[in-house]
């Protein structure tokens, strides 16, 4: 608490940390803030007893609870019995005074579940915010169950009849991130994609300060005014970008041939001992810094002959490019997107150093654009750039054929939507985070400059996943992990 005066800080927040999962310490430190004079808040599953409940509702002023589904079985797959005790405590919190929100993950397989569950949310109260969380499959999650963001703003729309405030998550560059007034429409807040599970408030002069539509003069059940102070995290800070971070680290390590996940561990313990982690965001965003890492992780560990075949292969690739780049003149303006086409990746970032090597021009290095890992772009900047190829990311992306609906629909006008030129990559994570970023080079390099480049790209893949994971390759098995080749790799046991 003292630190949290001392740096000035309006309130103490539990995250990833539910409540639950270390009760009595929560409340001792959530009676120390409310006695200091700060707000309580956390993320929670809720699934506390009456008695829990009593206890600690005093205690805090906001929450945001994590609903698994509106059925017995989504919380029998959790553990639990049944979404009762959920549905009861959002209700009690809710009449206590609590500011209450909802967040649910939207899987292709639960979108009638969820309708249901918003439906009952209304009853409670229609101003209850309420977080779409996309289903990123990780790990050994089943990719057939991640709904396209095309598809998942259609449903918000379905959800926006219940409820007045919904939000669209996991979706670069989605508007429905915004807060709009159910009275006229408008755009009362504006926020953007930021990362994983993220979104950041732009603060204006027009931001409201009250609690009235500024448009409409509608009440809102605003409980304070936004901040005054836009707060930025440094590199690989917050929750999921520092996993992330973790993640990349874990992804050199087993194209290295690690599979105990404690030498994993030891190198983690390392560079963050040494606080590394500005250090690495730095050095992932270059090619030969990148290799830098693969062979400095291959000392830490003993593994300096598996870091330098690793290393080797990945040259040559890269020189085998560059020895055949075309004249300047002859090299395409591409545009790097994330999810949808006005969502632009910042020109710093890994992948539009790819594009650069590939024998193409960087669009995005033209462009005025912070955020984690971009922002948005009005399609009259994206028009004025008229990049002749679109790449997408391979991480949260979306299809050509989405892309392409998009830009017809958002105005976008450019060379690369006239000639269809948009391009998706066979997997994930061939453009940042793994090594198998130079599958996703050659790939480039082909779609660019197909009369020069004919890399046999499944071919190399199953090479690659060969020599370096000891497995086949198969994109039906590549989920959106960093780390992981394939959702049947796993650590050794024992």
């Amino acid at each position: 608490m003292e630190e949290a005066v001392k740096n000035d800080c309006i309130g103490v927040a539990f995250l990833l940390n539910d409540p639950l999962a270390c009760y009595p310490t929560f409340l001792r430190v959530a009676d120390a803030a409310q006695k200091s004079g700060l707000l309580v808040g956390c993320s929670s599953n809720s699934y506390f007893t009456e008695s829990s409940l009593a206890e600690i509702s005093p205690l805090i002023d906001f929450i945001n609870v994590g609903v698994k589904g509106f059925s017995p079985q989504a919380y029998q797959e959790c553990g639990g019995s049944t979404v009762d005790p959920v549905l009861r405590n959002i209700a009690k919190l809710y009449e206590s005074g609590v500011h209450v929100e909802v967040s649910c993950v939207l899987r292709n397989n639960n979108m009638e579940e969820i309708a249901d569950l918003t439906a009952y949310i209304a009853n409670i109260s229609p101003d209850i915010p309420f977080q779409l969380m996309r289903y990123i499959p990780l790990e050994g999650a089943d990719t057939s169950l991640e709904p396209s963001i095309r598809a998942s703003e259609a449903f918000y729309q379905r959800l926006k009849d219940k409820l007045h405030y919904v939000y669209l998550f996991n979706s670069p560059g989605t508007d429905y991130l915004n807060t709009f007034c159910p009275g006229c429409g408008e755009v009362i807040f504006k926020r953007d994609f930021y990362g994983p599970m993220g979104s950041k408030l732009f603060l204006s002069e027009s931001s409201p300060i009250g609690k009235t539509c500024p448009h409409c003069s509608k009440e809102m059940p605003i409980k304070a005014p936004p901040a005054e102070k836009k707060y930025q995290e440094g590199d690989f800070e917050g929750g999921y970008p520092f996993t992330r971070a973790l993640e990349m680290m874990e992804a050199i390590l087993i194209t290295l041939g690690v599979t105990d996940v404690k030498k994993v561990v030891q190198v983690w313990e390392i560079v963050l001992g040494q606080k590394g982690l500005p250090k690495l965001h730095r050095d992932i965003q270059n090619i030969s810094s990148y290799l830098e890492i693969i062979r400095y992780f291959g000392r830490l560990i003993g593994m300096e002959e598996q870091a330098s075949r690793l290393v080797a292969y990945m040259e040559e690739k890269v020189c085998s490019i560059q020895q055949s780049l075309p004249p300047s003149e002859k090299r395409p303006r591409v545009y790097y997107i994330m999810g949808k086409p006005l969502f632009c990746l910042m020109g710093e970032r890994f992948e539009n150093q790819l594009v650069e090597a590939a024998g193409g021009v960087s669009a995005n290095k033209e462009i005025a654009c912070s955020g984690r890992p971009g922002s948005l772009i009005s399609a009259t900047e994206l028009n004025a750039l008229n990049p002749e190829v679109i790449f997408v990311s391979a991480f949260l992306s979306s299809s050509a054929e989405d892309v392409y609906a998009e830009c017809c629909r958002a105005g976008v006008n450019i060379e690369a939507v006239k000639n269809k030129r948009i391009y998706t990559y066979p997997a994930a994570g061939w453009d940042f985070g793994s090594p198998r970023w130079i599958l996703g080079l050659m790939y480039m390099a082909n779609m660019l400059h197909p009369e020069i480049y004919h890399f046999d790209v499944q071919a190399e893949a199953g090479w690659f996943y060969s020599q370096f994971y000891g497995m086949d390759f198969s994109p039906e098995e590549v989920n959106r992990s960093f780390s992981k080749p394939s959702n049947r790799w796993q650590w050794q046991k024992g």
